[in-house]
């Protein structure tokens, strides 16, 4: 016999379940549903290895990701007279 799914707001308790269920046991009981994120255009910039390596390490040592870096230096160069 198949459990109920919870009904709680409870991380803890949701955490306990999916941890002891899989979600595909629960297949039928599923809906898709609309995502609320937007998708933002993404341009793909062909770097080497070694200016990959570059950004990594500066993204690392400002503790953000190589997207967030990148991204603030498009809109910094935008912003420029």
């Amino acid at each position: 016999m198949k459990p109920e799914m919870p009904k709680t707001d409870s991380i803890e308790a949701l955490a306990r379940f999916w941890d002891a269920h899989d979600v595909t046991d629960f297949e039928e009981e599923l809906k898709e549903v609309p995502s609320p994120f937007k998708r933002s255009d993404v341009v793909h910039v062909p770097l080497t290895p070694s200016e990959h390596d570059a950004v990594k390490k500066l993204a690392s040592s400002q503790g953000v990701d190589e997207s967030v870096l990148i991204h603030g230096w498009v809109k910094e160069k935008l912003h420029q007279p």
